[in-house]
């Protein structure tokens, strides 16, 4: 059975406004950004043991590259920019930067890491000798106690999407929303983070690149995973192990989790409040300050709003050591963030411009689509689809929930991929354009399971005699000869050694600002509110 076409299709309410030209304009000013995690390793194929370089400039302040997990796993961000190729083309320049900084060392290809010998081998992420440094290694050193290092360093990109500020008015005089204009944006955009998780199995069924791991990460012995060959395990329709139940999750089952609530920015922020002040028992037992070494930050559901798992986030940009959720209380919903995006490993930068076209697309849809709230049924509904996605997407007769009624994923997609060409012509000013064109090539990949990315790499790996490591150590290989071949722009370059050397002297000015010990500092920290700003001394220029 279909699902209902009018619950995909866009209504008219929501697309006149683009028959004004001037509206139509205002889509070439909605903003893009990527983040994108890789895996520094040794010439072996090993998670590197080495520091971030000090050439990279400092992973505490450095805008555009830090670190994530650990000290190698490298974060690049993009800062928000108009159009995919301006966005790709700093993105491909930051990894030639490290490149030249890392000398024999690899950027891993793939989201599932290389050959792993146990958490123990997985450097925390240090970013120096502030109390706000102290903190971000401390908070990485209880997810690794909760959660064990080994999912701490699966990577992924990031995809980060805000409408232009001038569509707004014309948005919000069409939904005839008398409500103040921060408060039609936040909800405009959570009811996206909605459709976002109704649709997002999507992502992992067209985009996913982890269908196999190394069985090195697999901690469990009792895994139904099957073995592909002696080093190798796999499910033979995966899509994203990544994003199913062997990665990294909080594990509400267990009693150690939660689920946001998304009806209104409100609800989310008091769901997530709720965890970060609430103690867990089984995290009660790592203890907190443990022999004078601080285990976690706290005790509690959530450290900190970040450690909440979701494959996407309403966010706002935060000042001098503020709450995210306070930052959303303050000033609303700026962008959203889709996190359920594997590194692409047949491609250099781990995503491409097709890629971001549709994604962009992708987005602008789910923020016109009407989004009723998520009930309880639905919540699992969404949940069960994405695991199932990420397990068994290239099924043949696989089957969703969609609203109480189960249908084949290949039909929900299409008719998804359908009611997204009106924005895509929008988009584009046009039927054959870009973005229509980046539409069509994923509707061959609903077509045909074999065009995925996933079924791609298992069938290279069967080609080639790989088990999941070589491939990934093939196609790290290659990547890197492709950087190794391409030239920096010497301006650029010099922007990024500028950008480097600030990195550090701030750095520096934030370890001098420190006038407290850590402890008053934490304190000081989780004492903020909305309507007391943190006490905690900014340094200079922050």
């Amino acid at each position: 059975m279909k699902a209902s076409r009018a619950s995909l299709s866009l209504s008219r309410r929501r697309l006149d406004p683009f028959s004004d030209p001037e509206a139509r304009a205002f889509l070439a000013n909605n903003l893009l950004g990527l983040e994108k995690e890789a895996l520094r390793v040794s010439q072996s194929g090993s998670v590197s043991d080495t520091p971030h370089p000090a050439s990279l400039g400092s992973a505490l302040t450095h805008p555009y590259i830090t670190t994530d997990f650990s000290e190698a796993l490298v974060e690049l961000v993009t800062p928000a920019l108009p159009t995919p190729g301006q966005v790709l083309d700093l993105l491909r320049d930051l990894h030639l930067f490290v490149y030249r900084h890392i000398g024999a060392e690899r950027l891993w290809a793939t989201s599932m890491p290389c050959v792993l010998g146990g958490g123990g081998g997985i450097p925390l992420a240090r970013y120096g000798g502030s109390n706000a440094a102290q903190m971000k290694t401390i908070y990485r050193r209880g997810l690794g106690n909760r959660y064990g290092r080994v999912m701490q360093i699966i990577a992924g990109v990031h995809f980060n999407f805000s409408v232009a500020d001038d569509l707004w008015p014309i948005l919000q005089q069409a939904a005839d929303d008398r409500t103040a204009p921060d408060d039609f944006r936040s909800s405009a955009y959570m009811g996206m983070v909605r459709n976002l998780q109704r649709l997002g199995w999507l992502i992992p069924y067209l985009f996913g690149a982890s269908p196999a791991v190394c069985k090195s990460f697999v901690q469990d012995a009792t895994t139904d995973l099957v073995s592909f060959d002696d080093k190798t395990f796999f499910y033979p329709y995966a899509t994203s192990l990544r994003m199913g139940d062997i990665g990294y999750q909080n594990r509400q089952e267990e009693g150690t989790g939660m689920k946001a609530c998304y009806d209104s920015l409100d609800a989310y922020i008091r769901s997530l409040t709720w965890a970060i002040q609430t103690p867990c028992p089984q995290y009660e037992k790592i203890g907190v300050k443990v022999n004078d070494r601080w285990e976690q930050l706290n005790d509690h559901v959530l450290q900190i709003e970040n450690e909440y798992y979701s494959s996407v986030r309403p966010k706002q940009i935060t000042d001098w050591m503020e709450r995210p959720t306070l930052a959303l209380r303050r000033r609303g919903v700026r962008y959203v963030e889709l996190r359920s995006l594997d590194v692409n490993a047949f491609h250099p930068l781990g995503i491409d411009e097709p890629q971001m076209r549709f994604l962009t697309c992708f987005m602008l849809y789910t923020l016109l689509l009407d989004s009723p709230r998520i009930d309880a049924r639905e919540r699992r509904a969404i949940d069960a689809n994405q695991v199932l996605a990420a397990h068994r997407g290239r099924e043949p007769g696989l089957m969703l929930e969609c609203r109480e009624v189960r249908l084949p994923l290949k039909d929900w997609a299409a008719e998804v991929l359908d009611a997204m060409q009106p924005v895509a012509e929008l988009l584009d000013g046009g039927q054959e354009g870009p973005h229509s064109q980046a539409l069509l090539a994923q509707r061959e990949k609903v077509a045909d399971p074999d065009a995925t990315p996933s079924a791609r790499m298992l069938a290279e790996m069967r080609e080639q005699g790989e088990g999941f490591a070589q491939f990934a150590r093939r196609l790290t290989e290659q990547h890197r000869d492709y950087f190794r071949g391409l030239e920096l722009d010497p301006d650029r370059e010099a922007w990024l050694q500028r950008l480097a050397s600030s990195s550090l002297e701030r750095q520096r000015a934030i370890e001098a600002a420190d006038d407290i010990g850590f402890d008053e500092f934490l304190r000081r920290y989780f004492a903020q509110s909305e309507a007391h700003p943190v006490e905690l001394t900014a340094p200079a220029g922050g």
